[in-house]
């Protein structure tokens, strides 16, 4: 066990964002945190990076509490929708990443630049790129950071099919070398494509914890047949 979260809490004045949220996380794995809009998952990340307070809950690493200010060793957190440095270019912000964490962009780890298709965009400001060359960008700063787990929030939104698989691939190969990767994702088919196991998220409560065939074996208890795919067991779980 990496990382084990236990009654994670979030309130805001009447309402429960998150409610009691535990769940596991374990080395070099791919977890995936799926749920429907409004179920708490870019809550659950905030809370979970310190960079939102918790009303309750405990996260910890090799069976000691860490509190949400020194989450920052062993978490990196990649938010969804953001622009960092837009005035700046790709190949800037690559080499800044890797020099504040004391390494260079070739050294970090597999040669994430043409894995991520990111060639063509090097001296392009990242102000002007669209959404889905953005996302690609904000994956590679996220697999750039030296933190055991990396967190990233929707890393398949606004890609087509082909980047979605080759943006699949290079997580995979970072997960293989022993990053940990806990991905927040919305289409339950790409996380069905990438994930070793998953967290169920609904209206702020988790519903599930398991690898697939747990899940499916979860949901059959509840009666929905043994063959069902991820989405079927979704939707009988929550």
């Amino acid at each position: 066990m990496l990382l084990q979260a236990t009654g994670l809490t979030k309130r805001y004045g009447d309402f429960s964002a998150l409610t009691d949220v535990s769940f596991s996380i374990r080395p070099g794995e791919i977890l995936g945190l799926i749920g429907p809009n409004g179920s708490g998952k870019t809550t659950l990340f905030e809370c979970l990076a310190g960079v939102l307070p918790a009303d309750g809950g405990t996260l910890r690493h090799d069976d000691r509490v860490v509190p949400p200010g020194a989450r920052s060793s062993i978490l990196f957190y990649m938010p969804d929708a953001i622009a960092p440095w837009p005035s700046q270019t790709v190949r800037w912000a690559l080499d800044f990443t890797a020099g504040f964490f004391g390494g260079t962009v070739p050294e970090s780890g597999p040669d994430i630049v043409p894995q991520l298709d990111l060639v063509p965009l090097l001296d392009a400001p990242i102000g002007t790129l669209s959404k889905g060359q953005r996302k690609r960008v904000l994956l590679a700063i996220g697999l750039l950071t030296p933190q055991p787990v990396l967190l990233a929030d929707e890393p398949f939104d606004g890609l087509d099919l082909r980047q979605t698989r080759d943006v699949a691939r290079a997580l995979r190969s970072y997960a293989a070398a022993g990053r940990t990767l806990f991905l927040s994702i919305h289409q339950i088919s790409d996380a069905a494509r990438i994930c070793d196991r998953f967290v169920l998220l609904s209206a702020g409560r988790v519903c599930g914890e398991g690898t697939p065939a747990e899940l499916s074996s979860l949901a059959a208890a509840r009666g929905t047949p043994p063959a069902a795919d991820l989405e079927e067991v979704f939707l009988a779980l929550t």
